[in-house]
């Protein structure tokens, strides 16, 4: 195998096609160490007088190029080393785009990052109309910004609210979204994609290209008040979304401002400014961990040396809205037929119409076409009979939270399935062993946790009871990632993981509120916290009547400590159950403008006046520190395996403040001595349910930390 990345040939038509495939990866990233070999070729191409133009693809069936590989950025030792690595992927960049022949980028696959940057410096891009092929700037994503000049290309490629839009949100556009932007000049089939680049490489340089923008868009954009507004509406937004915790978003408007109103090369100094700044940052170190914990899992089967079996087709058990979206996932993402099963036609129409709606919606987007959407409907089919599933590798049930009923599903699918097929059960709150219990095979029975809604929440508690087999815990890892989860996988017990560390959080809420803290200071002070909603808006969405049901199994597992504060009965025999009977904490008639107004008679029904008495940092504490004591307890009595599960479950699964790491990585940052401090000082207040966990006290005293 050649150590060589860039690889460079000549045709007989005078084009050169310059190959990147990264020796022993499967997707191309961009490394400061590849400048050399770059500049190499390029002149070798300038040197050669027969070249007339350039073709830039991979050699990766699957990947143009990813981004840059992020582990560079850790052996930064201060923010001027960043800054160098931004300076330097700008020159580079500029070397491409100053060749005298014209460059095309042949673009299949991920072109994210830096390899976006990379194919802006070219004079033409191209792309596969593959679903493989997305576009994007998601730096922001790892509170970083694009580096490599992205900044300035992108405002004068697409316009400048486009680009922010790209680049503050990260979202990554489908091929035909580029070419509607005008990020890309065709979308064409794989298999001649090389060829229309060639006759793109022979056209000549490219004149400069202005934005194909229109009406409003073409008005604002083309003078600097204008484009002042722009920026100051962007400016808003990101401060309303980020709550200001996150530096970067306001450090990528400046590099456009900066660039667009003053000069190109002021912008290029801002953005390697700004990159080098943000590298050196707690946010950007706190999300990379992040994303280096998700690669690191994606390669594991989460039994040890087990291997999965392969999914060819999974049934689902309940029609209602998480089956709905059980079976959503798995058409659409996971690509596995699936075949939903109801006691009535109604529930499966519903489920049908839910995977339908979302599915229509990118169509309406241009994202697919409406034959890749039948297509995608064609993985499902319905029964209100088990017939048709001997062959089922994997049910997943979704059925009510009743154990009797969940035993007679699981007799269901031993008679009717085959003995290898696996019973997921999406339980909130029963343990899994209890659930096994009605099974012949319980080595086959296993939790498959997931989120509301299904199709937007990434996270998934795979549950193993003690006789669940590695086999079965690999097989439903592996298919939960093919649903494009993140799965955790936790032992088995009451609340699992993130229902447990919620809960304590959510009832000390409850206890503040009771204590006559007003409802919108309370989800405020959360929500500048980092969380994406307050706890009060939480027990809303989820409904009153599902915390109150679960509270008893929790505090009768788990001691006294779970036991849930008064106000659930008082709601309930109100009938408030929040936004699901349009009645709780929250207003639903539509009268209030803008936010949800707060249904002041609540107060009424709890029997108190509201009145602020603590701060905002105050109310976030007291909350905050429940849910960090109780992931510590689950990581000691080893419902999570590690502090890195506790971090990603508590991310994905709840929205803990990302730019924080996780509740284990936030005590690190905070120090397990202080958080014993202010738990001992709410303890000796309001009781033993602040008690430390004992691993914290052991580490206040020794110092330790949950990641190196």
């Amino acid at each position: 195998m050649s150590d060589k990345t860039f690889s460079l040939e000549v045709g007989s038509d005078g084009v050169a096609i310059i190959t990147m495939d990264v020796p022993g990866e499967t997707m191309n990233t961009l490394r400061d160490s590849f400048a050399t070999e770059v500049r190499d070729m390029l002149g070798q191409i300038t040197q050669d007088s027969g070249i007339k133009g350039v073709v830039f693809t991979s050699g990766k069936p699957n990947s143009f190029i990813a981004g840059a590989d992020i582990a560079m950025l850790d052996a930064c030792q201060s923010p001027e080393d960043a800054y160098q690595i931004s300076r330097g992927a700008q020159q580079l960049f500029d070397e491409l785009a100053n060749l005298s022949v014209p460059v095309v980028a042949a673009i299949h696959g991920p072109c994210l990052g830096g390899g976006l940057e990379l194919a802006l410096a070219c004079d033409y891009r191209i792309s596969s109309d593959s679903d493989k092929t997305v576009l994007g700037v998601p730096e922001v994503q790892l509170g970083l910004l694009p580096g490599g000049g992205g900044t300035q290309r992108l405002p004068r490629l697409v316009g400048v609210a486009r680009a922010l839009d790209m680049m503050l949100s990260g979202r990554q556009l489908r091929p035909r979204q580029a070419k509607k932007f005008g990020l890309v000049e065709e979308t064409v089939p794989l298999s001649v994609l090389v060829e229309v680049a060639k006759g793109y490489a022979l056209k000549g340089k490219r004149k400069k290209v202005k934005p194909n923008l229109k009406g409003a868009e073409k008005l604002l954009e083309s003078s600097a008040f204008g484009r002042k507004v722009i920026y100051d509406q962007a400016g808003k937004k990101v401060l309303a979304k980020t709550q200001g915790n996150y530096p970067a978003p306001l450090k990528i408007i400046d590099c456009v401002r900066t660039g667009m109103e003053k000069s190109a090369s002021a912008g290029y100094e801002a953005e390697a400014r700004h990159f080098g700044d943000l590298v050196a940052t707690s946010e950007s170190e706190a999300l990379r961990s992040i994303f280096f914990a998700t690669t690191e899992m994606k390669k594991e089967s989460g039994a040890g040396e087990a291997e999965p079996l392969p999914v060819n087709k999974a049934m689902v058990l309940g029609g209602g809205l998480m089956g709905g979206g059980i079976a959503s996932v798995t058409a659409l993402k996971a690509k596995v037929p699936a075949r939903i099963k109801d006691i009535a036609e109604p529930g499966l129409q519903n489920a049908l119409a839910y995977t339908y709606k979302q599915v229509d919606k990118r169509v309406k987007k241009k994202q697919l076409t409406p034959v890749q959407r039948d297509k995608a409907m064609s993985l499902l089919s319905t029964t209100t009979r088990y017939d048709g599933i001997k062959d089922v590798d994997i049910v997943v049930e979704a059925v009510f939270e009743d154990l009797g009923l969940k035993h007679q599903m699981v007799k269901d699918v031993e008679a009717h399935c085959g003995e290898h097929t696996i019973f997921a059960s999406n339980t909130s709150s029963l343990p899994i062993g209890q659930i096994a219990e009605a099974a012949s095979r319980p080595d086959k029975v296993i939790g498959l946790h997931y989120f509301s809604p299904v199709e937007k929440m990434p996270l998934v508690e795979v549950i193993a009871h003690k006789g669940t087999s590695p086999e079965t815990i690999a097989t439903t890892v592996a298919f939960a990632r093919k649903q494009g989860k993140t799965p955790i996988v936790v032992q088995d017990g009451a609340g699992f993981y993130v229902n447990r560390i919620l809960a304590l959080y959510m009832n000390e809420a409850a206890n503040l509120l009771l204590e006559g803290e007003p409802i919108e200071a309370l989800d405020k002070a959360l929500v500048k916290f980092g969380f994406p909603v307050g706890p009060v808006t939480l027990l809303d969405e989820v409904g009153i009547d599902v915390g109150a049901k679960i509270s008893p199994i929790l505090e009768g597992e788990l001691g006294e400590r779970f036991a849930a504060p008064a106000a659930f009965a008082k709601l309930l025999a109100d009938e408030r159950k929040g936004r699901k009977n349009g009645k709780g904490f929250y207003r639903y008639d539509g009268k209030g403008k803008g936010r949800k107004p707060v249904d002041e008679s609540v107060y009424q029904v709890l029997g108190l006046t509201p009145q602020a008495r603590l701060t905002g940092s105050e109310l976030a504490e007291r909350c905050v520190v429940q849910m960090l004591n109780e992931a510590v307890r689950c990581l000691e009595e080893g419902i999570i395996a590690s502090a890195r599960d506790g971090d990603i479950g508590a991310i994905f699964g709840i929205g803990f403040p990302p730019f924080l790491g996780g509740p284990f990585r936030y005590i690190d940052a905070m120090g397990a001595d202080k958080l014993v401090s202010i738990l001992q000082g709410y303890q000796a207040r309001f009781g033993d349910r602040f008690e430390p966990a004992p691993t914290l006290l052991a580490m206040a005293e020794s110092g330790d930390r949950f990641h190196s």
